[in-house]
């Protein structure tokens, strides 16, 4: 029920057409409910002297009392199913925001499959839920409320047959709509699968191709899907039998009714009419409940979907503004770690220790060392993308924290390890970011990051297609084009997360060349395991487990025959073995 209680949370904004609705069917119900009663009373009234003018005049109004009920059985319909959209609309917006403002810790936790899953196949399930289960549940109701009364008026005795049956369709409908409840769960847990799978292929295409693995991808799909397809015709078999069950206890109570009213009307007990009228009432009963069957599965599909969805919403984001945050003055570029320490969960060993450092506005520094030493996750907790300990991060003398998140990353520009570039032009995928970036603006970042030359060999130029995850691109191209959309944003602080790892050192000398223009007047911070790209930073830190164990110039770490020193000789001899 708590999940119920949030979901109606969202038909707050339309209580104005949920009412007009509710009205609607109401006001259908009636008119339908008519029909029987103007037919009953027009064989009582006419039986013996039947003409044609009477026999149209109650034509005629069961033909309005049809085009009435007609009418708000549009309107119901046009109304509720549209309310039920908005509220899919309200509830897909808002399962994608809470999606977005999750750390990446989330992601790391969930599949994006199953994420895509719950966004698409179980939110449609929850919108039947908004419209189709308020709309068949109420004209159940409805009918249900004001048809047993009257058939309790025309003949009690008749009436009470109908609950020698009806406790048997509610058992019927109870057991069924818990065994839908579980097994639909359990199949939207597989669909995810499913989708997780498919997207794993795809985005893995290349690695998929590069051995030859096809054969067998597709043979672990369709595992995969005839597993789902199992699932799905094994909940069909109880849908399939329970409504033709619910249809034989109703057909059952049409017999007692015939066995016990057609004595009563021909003894006189009950008029023709009346007899009729029962019959008519009764006819309009099977529908809803019938359709209770129906409304069940709608509502055990529902809710078993909404629970996988609120599951979700449930994961407060571990990364967000604080409730007092207010906006700091604009940044300038000053960054301290003060007695960092950091570990990514009470389980695992620190990532960093005992990390104390400041780096001025306008300073180029560069972090070095070996692979799991420490240097993304160190650079990667001043945008906060991942959340260090209070007060142990502060830029402009004020800690991270304290800083909204929007304004905190709108004075980044970052290029992350994984360059990840969109399904768009590749003028949009620099100007990502940006709010209005003019052309000229696109093209100087272009030209900053080396990519022009290669741009002017595009089809397209600058309105060329990347593909998805930029895959038209090659290594260095999908990583300059990241670094153009960094420089674009001009933004005061300036990270380069190996950002020049595929380009070739030629090339990155070009870059890095460029690059001084722009550092000049920003703080620069540059993760890189080539001494040729950080040599000229103002400082040099050399992190090993987790820790700074030097510090200092290209020419003073020399000097100091450590850990750089040795990296440096290393490089030096890769590149000669290279060369000869």
């Amino acid at each position: 029920m708590d999940d119920l209680r949030k979901f109606f949370r969202y038909f707050r904004p339309y209580k104005t057409p949920l009412t007009i609705g509710i009205i609607c069917i109401l006001a259908g119900t009636v008119f339908n409910l008519l029909i029987p009663l103007i037919v009953g009373r027009a064989i009582d009234e006419h039986w013996e002297q039947i003409t044609w003018s009477k026999l149209t005049m109650a034509a005629l109004k069961v033909l309005g009392a049809s085009l009435i009920s007609g009418i708000f059985l549009f309107l119901q319909r046009r109304i509720l199913i549209g309310m039920s959209r908005h509220v899919e609309y309200d509830l897909r917006k808002d399962f994608y925001a809470h999606l977005v403002d999750q750390p990446l810790s989330f992601f790391n936790e969930h599949r994006t499959g199953d994420l895509m899953a719950r966004a698409t196949n179980d939110l449609a399930a929850v919108r039947q839920l908004a419209g189709p289960f308020i709309m068949y549940t109420l004209q159940t109701v409805f009918v249900v409320v004001i048809v047993l009364p009257i058939m309790f008026y025309i003949n009690w005795r008749l009436t009470l047959l109908l609950f020698v049956t009806m406790p048997l369709v509610s058992l019927t409908v109870k057991f069924f709509g818990q065994q839908v409840h579980v097994r639909f769960g359990k199949i939207q847990d597989f669909f995810a699968q499913i989708t997780a799978r498919a997207q794993e292929n795809f985005t893995g295409v290349r690695v998929v191709r590069a051995y030859a693995q096809e054969g067998a991808e597709i043979e672990a799909f369709n595992q995969l899907n005839r597993e789902y397809a199992n699932r799905n015709l094994g909940l069909v078999k109880i849908e399939a039998i329970m409504r033709p069950l619910m249809q034989f206890l109703i057909g059952f109570g049409f017999i007692l009714i015939i066995w016990y009213g057609v004595p009563q009307a021909v003894s006189g007990k009950i008029t023709v009419g009346q007899f009729t009228e029962f019959n008519l009432y009764l006819a309009r009963l099977i529908w809803p409940l019938i359709a209770l069957g129906y409304v069940v599965n709608l509502y055990q599909r529902g809710t078993a979907s909404l629970k996988r969805m609120n599951s979700v919403f449930a994961v407060n984001p571990e990364i967000r503004d604080a409730p007092d945050v207010k906006e700091q003055p604009p940044i300038q570029g000053q960054i301290e770690f003060r007695n960092l320490n950091f570990r990514y969960s009470e389980t695992r060993d620190a990532a960093l220790r005992n990390i104390n450092l400041t780096i001025e506005a306008g300073q180029i520094v560069a972090f070095v060392g070996r692979t799991g030493s420490g240097k993304s996750t160190l650079v990667n907790l001043i945008p906060r993308l991942m959340e260090a300990p209070p007060d142990t991060v502060f830029v402009d003398g004020i800690s991270v924290r304290d800083y909204s998140l929007a304004q905190l990353r709108a004075g980044i520009g970052a290029v992350p390890q994984e360059t990840f570039l969109f399904s768009d032009t590749l003028a949009d995928n620099i100007a990502f970011g940006v709010e209005k970036a003019e052309r000229a603006e696109v093209e100087w970042a272009a030209e900053i990051a080396g990519l022009t030359d290669d741009v002017r060999g595009f089809p397209e130029g600058f309105d060329t297609m990347v593909g998805e995850r930029g895959i038209t691109l090659s290594g260095g191209q999908k990583q300059r084009t990241a670094i153009a959309r960094a420089v674009i944003r001009q933004p005061k602080i300036l990270i380069l997360d190996d950002a020049l790892s595929s380009v070739d050192t030629y090339t990155e000398e070009k870059i890095l060349g460029r690059l001084r223009g722009v550092m000049r007047d920003r703080t620069s911070l540059i993760v890189s395991h080539r001494i040729s790209t950080v040599r000229d930073a103002d400082l040099i830190c050399v992190l090993d487990d987790g820790e700074i164990i030097e510090r200092g110039t290209h020419e003073e770490l020399l000097a100091f025959g450590g850990e750089y020193a040795d990296l440096y000789e290393r490089q030096l001899l890769e590149e000669e073995l290279a060369a000869s």
